[in-house]
């Protein structure tokens, strides 16, 4: 039986893993479900989640039919620092998606509500053996004519999620090193990441 202490070891080691894990992944099984009842179950941590000011003014329209995925994967971009690469092919695409909206008739400042909310959402999806993409740089006002979304919902993020069919490794970065992400000739995805040193300001 674990004691208290080695029971929140075990459970920081879960947290940090699955942080880990949760890297942005551009390329998938398209033919792996991801189910609605899955989908609800990310959002439902999402809900539950800190807001700001506890608005509570982030809504979601979900996709994971190969019908609506279709309308709206010709509305993202996917990769600026891989310019020669126009995103998944057929059969590399997302299974599903999460559309995060801000709805302005509860407020126009969401504060870093959908920061903390697509955390949620995706950590939810890295632990059931998923992963998933933010995606910001979208065609925002062709995919509210796309999907009909009303007027009053703002888009804020589209989170692509699937069965990763890529590898993400993170590297260590050399001081003032290169902070763009790569790949290597097997498609490996490299991201490089500071050092925890070069991040600690020790004497302030």
């Amino acid at each position: 039986m674990l004691n208290l202490n080695e029971f929140k070891i075990s459970h920081l080691n879960m947290l940090s893993e699955l942080i880990r894990k949760n890297r942005s992944y551009r390329r998938f099984f398209q033919d792996t479900e991801i189910t609605r009842e899955e989908l609800l179950s990310f959002i439902d941590n999402a809900r539950l989640s800190p807001t700001a000011r506890n608005q509570q003014a982030l809504k979601y329209i979900i996709s994971h039919d190969a019908t609506k995925n279709a309308i709206i994967f010709p509305s993202l971009a996917w990769a600026g620092y891989l310019p020669d690469w126009d995103g998944p092919e057929e059969g590399e695409r997302p299974s599903a998606y999460i559309i995060m909206l801000g709805d302005t008739t509860i407020t126009n400042n969401y504060f870093c509500d959908h920061g903390i909310a697509v955390q949620s959402i995706l950590l939810s999806a890295v632990e059931k053996g998923y992963g998933g993409c933010i995606i910001a740089s979208v065609k925002k006002e062709k995919l509210k004519r796309d999907l009909n979304i009303p007027a009053e919902f703002e888009i804020m993020l589209v989170i692509a999620l699937g069965k990763p069919k890529e590898e993400v490794v993170l590297d260590e970065m050399e001081e003032a090193g290169d902070i763009k992400y790569w790949r290597d000739e097997h498609r490996v995805h490299h991201v490089p990441k500071r050092s925890l040193s070069s991040i600690i300001l020790e004497n302030l």
